[in-house]
């Protein structure tokens, strides 16, 4: 029943992830692209400076009911360096090849505006009640501005879904698989301390958690950058040989090597992206939801953050856990997820190090993750069914990583994170695409230094009054 109910899942999943999709996320990520005048590579240095460079700005402190720029943005790189930066390359690699990165690259280099896009659109669109609390993201601007519930209605059950499994499920199934493999702890302890501790955060609120992911998503991003850094250098030899396959086998089939089986380009474009999307999220939607509680003074100042953290993300920890995989020979092994991993860093460092370094990386990059995806799983939610239907169905988000801690195999539920993926950046990119007109006029007016539409954003409810020209 289990493997028949996997097949189907596994069949949807290629279904929906198939080459027309992938046209699709590549069309209006170039399509953005150019209209924007290549506008992530001539203003590269700007959005570092106008996003890093400001990282210690407190001008959002003054409300205490939103978040500051920084602390949206590392609420989502929280959703997004987490396991997909390290199982999830790990996977790509193993089913896709060295090619899978170089599209993973492609992706990155795209999505830096769709991200920029998406968030624009999610702040500009957002509501505020009464209260003071926001919700925002695509749900909210395909409705406004595109009048279509349907859409909106299936981008937030695309979310709910991948709360649940790529989040909630996945993410502390990874954590106790890893502490039982190296320490022999008992996965339902592993993950009902995380439960505990994410339900403790995310209950207390979007400030809360923009004060957890404040602290502990640069401190483990740095940390991990820094350990696979190490281990990449150790092995510098290897990396114009490595450069060279992910370059090749992008475009070419990958061979089998050991226990490695081998992948087509197709599969490399199929995992690469699909992987990359999940990692990144860039045109998946999510962003917009944790960035519309924001405190910014325009919409495109906070789209910039999401430009710099596609950069982060998938430029920076993804590739390190690429290269620490790849120049250490590890492919070969058969191995796949977060095993891999261990394989390559127990090759550098002591059996003992390697374990404590990736099971910390590991419960860091996923309890954030968990922490994070709470707010997509809240908007989500109360888009769907509203505010008093949520209050009673919150508790369900900590309960699946705990249920399913002691089943051994549920790495082919990957396929499930991609459907609920794929359900929901659908819908989001049609919307990116229909409402470019919209981005390109508050870009240009913040970038003008006009702030027109400014204005736009108030602090009660408001209904969408049309852009002329859009």
């Amino acid at each position: 029943m289990y493997d028949a109910f996997l097949t189907i899942v596994s069949r949807i999943s290629d279904l929906m992830w198939g080459p027309w999709t992938m046209i699709f996320i590549a069309f209006v990520s170039v399509y953005l692209t150019i209209r924007s005048r290549f506008f992530q590579v001539s203003n590269f240095s700007y959005i570092m400076r106008s996003t890093f460079g400001r990282m210690f700005d407190r001008s959002g402190d003054a409300n205490r009911q939103r978040m500051t720029p920084f602390q949206a943005t590392t609420t989502s790189l929280a959703g997004t360096v987490g396991m997909g930066n390290m199982a999830g390359v790990a996977t790509a690699l193993s089913l896709g090849g060295p090619g899978a990165i170089f599209w993973m690259w492609v992706l990155a280099f795209f999505g830096m505006i769709t991200k920029a896009a998406e968030v624009t659109l999610g702040v500009h669109y957002r509501d505020v009640d009464e209260q003071g609390h926001v919700h925002g993201g695509p749900m909210f601007y395909i409705r406004k501005a595109l009048g279509w519930n349907f859409l909106a209605v299936l981008f937030s059950i695309g979310v709910a879904i991948n709360c649940f499994f790529s989040s909630s499920l996945l993410q502390a199934h990874t954590v106790g698989r890893a502490f039982n493999a190296s320490y022999g702890i008992n996965p339902y302890l592993v993950t009902g301390i995380m439960a505990v501790i994410t339900a403790a955060v995310a209950i207390g609120g979007v400030r809360r958690i923009g004060r957890f992911c404040e602290a502990l998503v640069p401190f483990m991003t740095v940390t991990y950058l820094i350990g696979g850094l190490i281990v990449v250098i150790a092995n510098a030899e290897q990396l114009p040989g490595l450069l060279s396959e992910i370059v090749s086998y992008a475009f070419a089939p990958a061979p089998a090597v050991g226990g490695f089986a081998g992948a087509t380009v197709m599969l490399a474009i199929q995992f690469g992206m699909a992987r990359g999307m999940l990692s990144n999220e860039a045109g998946l939607g999510t962003a917009p939801m944790v960035h519309a509680n924001a405190e910014t003074p325009h919409p495109f100042r906070q789209g910039l953050w999401g430009a710099a953290e596609v950069f982060v993300d998938t430029t920076l920890v993804c590739t390190i856990t690429a290269f620490v995989i790849l120049s250490t020979g590890v492919l070969a092994n058969g191995n796949s997820g977060i095993e891999m991993l261990l394989d390559a860093f127990a090759s550098f460092y002591t059996p003992e190090l390697a374990n404590a370094f990736v099971s910390i990386a590991i419960l860091t990059f996923c309890l954030s993750t968990q922490i994070g995806f709470f707010v997509y799983f809240e908007t989500a939610i109360v888009s769907l069914f509203g505010e008093t239907v949520f209050r009673y169905v919150k508790w369900t988000y900590f309960l699946p990583g705990v249920v399913f801690a002691g089943i051994t195999n549920v790495d082919q539920l990957w396929a499930l994170a991609n459907i609920s993926v794929a359900a929901s950046a659908l819908p989001n990119l049609v919307a990116l695409l229909l409402l470019s007109g919209v981005f390109m006029k508050l870009m240009k007016d913040y970038m003008s230094g006009t702030n027109r539409f400014a204005t736009a954003i108030t602090d009660r409810n408001r209904q969408y009054v049309r852009i002329s020209g859009q």
